[in-house]
Parts: structure tokens; sequence; C-alpha cells
């Protein structure tokens, strides 16, 4: 994006911003600086770019312009925790939140909360129009919920941050849930909400969208002889669970050649969950869910997957996801594995990697969340 904005800025305009992304993901930029810093847990790194960031919004003037790109990766990259919590803590209740099994949305509303630049409050902070471009990586498009919403309203509250915290069981570090408790009680100012006139010269502006990748790839499988069919952009829940789903709907179509008739791809969106239970498992929601899905379906022929994050990072490891054959476990079960011993070790990542099916793209640089497609033939 940032890049996109330089090769199409007047060379005689002037141009200052900041590029923050995940590290190695960086490209060559001239007259925008990047900086890499850590994802999904934030780092230092994030913290001063994010600080950076948020004093450069307070000292345009108003006849300015600020341009904010934004895309899934931001709530975790943005990473400015509020006066008397350090990034140590914000560091370990992101942690906790994120092996917690809670839904991206939930985990948002607890860093909005405790951060001085999600919520709305970067868009508070600057005097000049603002325009967010925005690539949507969460279900509904909501601004609000792709990177924490820098510039856009928050209609969550400092209550709606502690039910996430007691409903995941997540007991933050004292710094935090004294800042939390604050906030209970009024004594912390709230986020931008809905109607404020902070956003009345905010345009937040969707650019592109999980669906619409869906969509293009529904058009390759038709151009193709297989007939897509779209499930939705919004498959959430546990991974395991969503997949034993998936696996029920597939044999239905097998067996009965209902409610579709093969060969056909079944392709989804959204972003599955791992409540993980051990912590020394590798491999993200996408291998997790392909290796239950190989689980429930026992090598039913003639039936392949793909499922893979759209970033090229499934979770924190090297791949984008994996592949998944008829024959894929029997291969694992051939090197000594037990698929379904790694499943509860929360390590799908041992067995892709030991049979060769991982997918591993490298930084695409763009994020619209997961795909998924179950073709069967």
């Amino acid at each position: 994006m940032a890049l996109a904005v330089e090769s199409h800025w007047p060379a005689d305009k002037k141009l200052f911003g900041i590029a923050l992304t995940r590290y190695g993901h960086a490209l060559s930029l001239e007259r925008i600086r990047w900086v890499e810093a850590g994802h999904p847990v934030p780092d230092e790194a994030g913290e001063q770019a994010a600080r950076e960031m948020l004093g450069a919004a307070r000292a345009i003037k108003p006849m300015d312009l600020l341009l904010m790109l934004v895309s899934g990766g931001g709530s975790a990259l943005l990473s400015l925790p509020v006066d008397g919590v350090s990034i140590a803590d914000l560091r370990t209740v992101t942690k906790d939140l994120l092996l917690s099994g809670a839904p991206i949305q939930e985990i948002n509303t607890v860093r909005k909360h405790i951060s001085a630049i999600q919520g709305g409050r970067l868009a508070a902070a600057c005097k000049a129009p603002v325009l967010s471009l925005i690539i949507s990586d969460v279900t509904g498009d909501d601004p609000t919920h792709i990177a924490s919403g820098p510039c856009a309203p928050d209609p969550t509250t400092f209550q709606d941050a502690v039910d996430v915290l007691n409903r995941f069981d997540v007991k933050p570090p004292r710094a935090v849930l004294s800042h939390l408790i604050a906030g209970l009680r009024g004594e912390r100012e709230e986020t931008p909400k809905p109607g404020s006139p902070v956003f009345e010269n905010v345009e937040n502006r969707i650019i592109a969208t999980p669906r619409r990748s869906l969509e293009a790839a529904a058009k390759l499988f038709r151009d193709n002889g297989v007939e897509p069919v779209i499930l939705g952009d919004s498959v959430t829940g546990e991974a395991t669970e969503v997949a034993k789903v998936m696996a029920a709907l597939v044999r239905e179509i097998r067996t009965y050649d209902s409610p579709f008739k093969p060969p056909v791809a079944l392709i989804s969106g959204g972003e599955c969950t791992v409540t993980v239970r051990r912590a020394n498992g590798r491999g993200g929601r996408c291998a997790e869910f392909l290796l239950a899905l190989g689980m429930e379906l026992a090598g039913l022929a003639e039936v392949h997957a793909i499922a893979a994050d759209t970033d090229g990072i499934d979770g924190s490891e090297d791949n984008a996801g994996a592949l998944l054959a008829p024959d894929s476990l029997a291969r694992a079960r051939a090197q000594g594995l037990d698929p379904r011993k790694l499943l509860a070790a929360n390590d799908s990542y041992g067995v892709f990697s030991a049979i060769g099916d991982l997918v591993v793209t490298g930084p695409t640089r763009t994020n619209v969340n997961d795909y998924r497609a179950i073709i069967i033939a």
C-alpha cells in the first residue's frame, strides 16, 4: 500500500510517512520510511513507530491530509500502550488472549482500551482531514475491528474489555487491570464513540475484502470446470469444530451428490480460532483446521483441500498453510507420526512439514483473512 502511494504521489508534492509491517515483510521505499516490528505479539519497535505516528498526526496542520493505510495485523504492530502500562504488559495480555481462543474482535476490544492510538484515538489526535484506506481481514469488514480501528469510532467500553478478560479467564498484569478498573470508575477517558465530532472530517474507506478474494477464487474454479460454492467469508469458531462441520458436508456430497454435485469446490473465508492446550506445539489455525479435517474424513477418496492465511503466515511459523490429500495422514503414519496425538498437542505443523505438504509462499504483503477450499472430484 505504501509503495502504491509513492508511485502515484506527485513528485512536486510533499510526502512524509511511516510504513509499519512485520519482520521480513518490508519493501524498498524512497519517500516513506519503513519500520519492521513484532507480530502477532507486539514489541518495542512497534511501540516506537506508533509513538512517532501519533506525534506526526498531532503535528500536521489543518490544511494538510492524514492518509492512513490500514490492514490486518495492525492491532499488534501499532502497539502504543497508555501511560502506566508497559509494552511488556501489553505483550503479556496479548499472548494470553491469543492462547485463550478468543475471537479477534474480542481481543481487539481489550487492546483498544489499553492503547493510546487505537480505538479512534489516532483520528482524535489529528486536526487535519483523515482518509483511511483499509484492506479488511475481518468478518463484516467493520473498520473498528481492522487494526483495532485507529481512525474509526469504537462502540465498545471498558466494561466490555473487562468482560472479555473474564469470559476467557485471562488474568492481566496488575498495570492493565488497574487501568481498566480506573476506566470503569470514569477516571480514564473512553475511546471516541460513533457520532463523536472527532470523526466529522474522517473517512474510512474499505478498498479490499475477503469476499472479493473468494469471488476471484470462484471464477478460477469455474473457468477450470469445477463448480464453486462460496460458503461465506465469515466462517469462525474453533478450528477443529469447523472442520467437523465441513467434513459432514463433504461426506454428504461424496455419498449422495447432495446438496451439490461433484466436481465442486467448497470455498470459505473467515478466521478460526485455536485454544492452545500445549504451548510447545507448532502450527496456526489453518494447518490445525486441515489436520482436524483429515482426521474426520479418514482418507475419503477424491477429496483434496487447502487452507492458508492470505498474508503468507499461518500463525507464527514460516508457512502460509498446508495441503490435504486423501493419503496425507497415511503418509504421516508411515513415518511413525500419530496425527491424533499431534492434533491434541496443537502440532499440525509437525505433520504437514514431515510429509512435505506445507504451503510456503513467503510474505504476500497483503491480508484478506484466511482462505479455505475443499475440492470434491
